[in-house]
């Protein structure tokens, strides 16, 4: 076959390599490695050898067959790539066989990576470039800000393995959170990733991982919100399985060390020894020098001092005697031949032991023992409680001579992670204090574990009693530096919140805390010199003592006392009961009374009258007589005598609303979150806070609760919460008045613009803290707005914007529609349309302004008939004319009887002959019959109006008196006569 032509270029290139390779030397087995090929569909792969330097050397290795991709070697073993075949480890070194192991974190291992981001909703202000994990040495920590660090590393498995690691997470404050992803970036885990509260100092966590690439992911998010210290995340020993094979042993760290070959780990040096890197063995420290446990060095023994050594009681021996003792802390680092060291003081004398604690008793052997159920004691002898009572049980711990056996004294030192000093608090006859630790940073903590509460049976029947158990302690703290003394609650010692925490010296004083929660079994006093990081102790001196503890209603307690109760009969064997409900119980003679109407017994206080509590205004106590309720409605008499009627139903259902944002320093935005139940009857739904951070985190529930949020995109959440805790869950009374039960709600808070009164339900919690040391309490002003529509406008006061002045007292004002008094008939009027062809329409409208809702509904328009103006005007003329024509009727009536009386006048006058005061006689005193008749046919009858006028004018005398003829016979006749020519 013909080739083509040869590239001149291509010639010149390979000529050059040619020369290139010639002029490098051989290579050695050091100048190179080898490595595997990726696995083909078949599983094959080949070994190749890769120069540790490009261009350094020639003549490498030809590739060979490799290994099967599930060829794997055993724990303490390597794959030796020479020979292909599985060799132990030397001593001194370690391997998983199909894993890696990182342990050593003095700098952060090849493949790690860590980085800070911002997840504030953008907010690009924030620097978060040094908010990483940081490594320790024995460990790495996390970030403490308000940032997102991330500790990620990537590994590619030829099979299942596994990835376990320890941390250790004491704060609920950070959320912490580790997962796994793909190389597609898919999680391939379905579990939760957030991580539980550390159960012990450190915590083990083992997850299985895929064959193929995995990213694993260590995240975590503190939220600093009140300035608070808050402890990192520790993480160390981390382990990964399945990688197929590791081509090297990795070698001990300082401080440890593997004496036999083939091992799969290595052992620390026990306490005054120290070994190198490698190490098969460790070395014993020089007399004058000390070690501990795991260390790479030893160190020289200073000088002992005041504050290696603390003093204690010595148990009481047969002859009840004690002794003031002093003791090194161990283990005893100090040197008592150096120049300047103190000596241990000598024992004091022998003194008389003080009592035992209240419900033991003293044994024979002069130990304390408790006193048997149903007996009671002051600390010296048991006796019997009395028929008719019952003893309260619980723990009381005033004398100190020994630790009791439910408490423990501990020491966290974060720096190291764990400690085995032991010795942190100790007991000194009438106190127990913190003795003087190895770094001021130390964490000294005293722990107390009961089993559980059980209420006595006077009360057991209080199934809603929500106080379950009281803890109450007297304390005092001595400091010259920035000293923090907390009190922390929980399930156990790892789990655990801070109830409570003082700053700096503070005087003997008492504190109480309520327990409501059956599982709320753990108590620990924690005491920290200062948070500043020395190696020499500078603040030894400060101390915390605790002279007193008392809890009560524990299960498997003692009791100092016995107190009245109910009996189930009258015979001597009868058992307490509880009274009925709604039942006091009188102290002196254990009977049962009733308590007056609409009153609910104090838990705190179930025997005497004292006990029943008369409930508030505008409320009625429950079924269980243990609160008060508030059914939502209201009636208010107002100063004009009014009664205005309320129904707030439409407002009971939980709501909740948050404060204007806040930012912490770094400008990490966060809310204070309200939520609200405002009332309802028995079975309604409280209003809840929860803590959100961890997966067993805490909530609260009551009428008024209080919870910090933080906007976060680090989870499905949008929100974290946390710190919540209760501002109301017992109703007080509801009323207009600004003042109840001590608590005080100002007008100038929220300034009204109507005159109708707020209506102000007052709340009040039984949960104390250092700044309330009467609880907390809250009022919710009730303003009708019929402008309002929404169910959740509630305010918090301009002047105070976190919805408190004091941190005690949580003030709100709540505008609604459905905050109006119910309408009623004054709230609107009518208005009476003219009369339209027929028709007249009568409307109802709403009083101006509206002052109201609900209640009645406004009236529909009324049609009714009517009679138009037409018509009367139409009647009225006509009333008019006929009463006019009947006017002119009457008159003429009334003239024409006038005439006649007229007539006869003159007649009379006529007759009577011209004299004078003379009246002629007449012929008769009455009107003879058709008299009317003949007097009707007069002239003047018969002629015109107009001729009746002449002649009355032409009969007109002289002296200014008309002249009316008389009839008489004579004229007649002389008439007829005239009347006969006529014809």
């Amino acid at each position: 076959m013909q080739r083509g032509p040869v590239n001149p270029s291509h010639l010149i290139l390979w000529l050059l390599l040619a020369q290139t390779s010639a002029d490098l030397p051989m290579c050695k087995e050091s100048d190179y490695h080898f490595e595997y090929t990726a696995c083909d569909v078949l599983g094959s792969r080949w070994r190749v050898a890769v120069p540790n330097k490009p261009e350094t050397c020639t003549g490498l290795p030809d590739p060979v067959k490799g290994t099967r991709c599930t060829f794997s070697c055993s724990e303490g073993e390597f794959l030796n790539m020479q020979s292909q075949q599985c060799q132990k480890c030397a001593a001194g070194t370690y391997s998983l066989g199909t894993g890696v192991a990182f342990d050593e974190w003095d700098n952060l291992p090849i493949g790690f990576v860590t980085h800070g981001v911002n997840t504030n909703d953008g907010d690009a202000h924030t620097d978060c470039s040094n908010s990483t994990w940081t490594p320790k040495g024995d460990y790495v920590a996390s970030n403490t800000d308000e940032c997102t660090a991330t500790l990620s590393y990537a590994v590619n498995l030829k099979e299942p393995g596994t990835v376990s690691f320890e941390y250790f997470y004491p704060d609920y404050s950070i959320y912490f959170e580790f997962y796994v992803q793909n190389d597609q970036c898919q999680s391939t885990d379905t579990e939760s990733r957030g991580m539980k509260i550390s159960e012990s100092k450190w915590s083990q966590y083992r997850v299985k991982l895929n064959s193929g690439n995995n990213v694993l992911y260590w995240r975590t998010t503190a939220y600093v919100l009140q300035g608070s210290a808050v402890k990192p995340v520790l993480l160390r020993n981390v382990a990964i399985s399945g990688v197929a094979y590791t081509s090297e042993c990795f070698h001990c760290k300082p401080g440890t060390y593997s004496a036999n070959p083939g091992s799969a780990r290595c052992a620390p040096c026990p306490v005054d020894s120290y070994s190198n890197k490698g190490a098969t063995v460790c070395h014993q420290c020089d007399p004058d020098k000390y070690a501990e446990a795991g260390s790479g060095s030893c160190k020289a023994r200073p000088a002992c001092t005041n504050s290696d050594y603390f003093y204690t009681h010595t148990p009481c021996d047969s002859e009840r005697k004690t002794q003031l003792m002093y003791k090194w802390i161990e283990p005893k680092i100090c040197s008592e031949a150096v120049k300047g060291a103190v000596k241990l003081p000598a024992s004091g004398e022998k003194q008389t032991c003080p009592p035992c604690n209240p419900g033991f008793f003293v044994t024979n052997s002069s130990t304390c023992e408790p006193c048997a159920v149903g007996s009671y004691s002051n600390g010296t002898a048991c006796s019997k409680c009395p028929v008719g009572t019952e003893p309260v049980v619980g723990f009381e711990y005033k004398w100190w001579n020994t630790m009791p056996s439910n408490m423990k004294s501990s020491v966290f030192r974060r720096e190291f992670g764990d400690t085995d000093h032991s010795t942190a608090w100790e007991v000194a006859g009438e106190y127990t204090y913190t003795t003087p630790g190895d770094q001021d940073t130390d964490y000294l903590m005293l722990t107390l574990n009961v089993p559980g509460y059980r209420l006595p049976q006077s009360m057991a029947k209080d199934s809603e009693r929500s106080e379950q158990s009281r803890i109450t302690f007297v304390f005092e703290t001595t400091c010259s530096a920035d000293c923090k003394f907390f009190f922390l609650a929980g399930y156990n010692e790892w789990n655990n919140e801070v109830v409570e925490q003082w700053k700096g010296s503070s005087r003997k004083q008492s504190y109480s805390y309520l327990i409501q929660n059956n599982s709320t079994v753990s108590f620990t006093w924690t005491f920290q010199r200062t948070e500043e990081f020395s190696m020499e102790r500078k603040y030894s001196a400060d101390a915390a003592k605790i002279y007193s503890i008392h809890i009560t209603n524990v299960i498997g307690g003692v009791a100092s006392q016995c107190r009245h109760c109910a009996l189930r009969s009258a015979t001597a064997s009868s058992a307490c009961v509880p009274c009925p409900q709604g039942h006091y119980m009188v102290s002196e003679t254990g009977v049962c009374k009733s308590c007056p109407p609409n009153t609910f017994i104090r838990a705190e206080l179930p025997v005497g009258e004292a006990a029943c509590v008369q409930c508030g205004p505008n409320t009625k106590r429950n079924k269980a007589y243990t609160t008060c309720l508030s059914d939502c409605t209201v009636d208010v008499h107002t100063s004009g005598g009014a009664l205005l009627h309320y129904d707030f139903s439409p407002l009971a259902n939980v709501t909740g609303f948050h404060s204007s944002p806040r930012f912490t320093n770094k400008g990490l935005r966060y809310f204070h979150r309200f939520n609200v139940g405002l009332c309802g009857k028995e079975g309604r739904v409280p209003a809840t806070c929860v803590d959100n951070v961890t997966e067993n985190g805490r909530e609260v529930r009551g009428y008024v609760c209080q919870s910090t949020v933080v906007p976060s995109d680090i989870r499905s959440q949008s929100v974290v919460s946390s710190q919540p805790f209760l501002i109301g869950d017992q109703l007080i009374g509801v009323t207009t008045d600004t003042t109840l039960s001590g608590i005080t709600s100002p007008k100038w808070l929220f300034p009204a613009a109507s005159g109708l009164p707020d209506v102000i339900f007052y709340y009040k919690s039984r949960e104390t803290t250092q700044a309330c040391k009467r609880g907390r309490s809250g009022t919710i002003r009730l303003r009708c707005n019929p402008t309002v529509t929404v169910k959740d406008h509630i305010t918090l006061p301009s002047n105070c914007s976190e919805g408190t002045c004091d941190g005690c007292t949580f003030h709100f004002l709540w505008q609604s529609q459905h905050a109006c008094p119910l309408c009623t008939k004054n709230h609107y009027r009518e208005i009476v349309s003219a009369c339209i062809q027929g028709i007249q329409r009568t409307t109802y409208v709403w009083q101006q302004p509206l002052q109201c809702f609900g209640g009645e509904s406004l009236p529909a328009q009324k049609v009714s008939a009517c009679v138009t103006l037409d018509f009367w005007l139409k009647f009225g003329v006509s009333t008019g004319a006929i009463a006019a024509v009947l006017l002119v009727s009457i008159s003429c009536y009334f003239w024409k009887k006038t005439r006649k009386l007229q007539y006869k006048y003159s007649k009379l006058m006529m007759s009577s002959g011209g004299k004078e005061c003379e009246l002629p006689t007449a012929d008769s005193c009455a009107i003879m019959e058709g008299e009317d008749a003949e007097d009707d046919i007069m002239d003047l009858t018969k002629k015109s109006f107009f001729t009746k006028m002449k002649s009355f004018s032409r009969e007109r005398t002289s002296d200014g008196f008309d002249s009316v003829p008389l009839k008489s016979s004579s004229s007649r006749q002389q008439r007829e006569e005239e009347d006969s020519d006529d014809a």
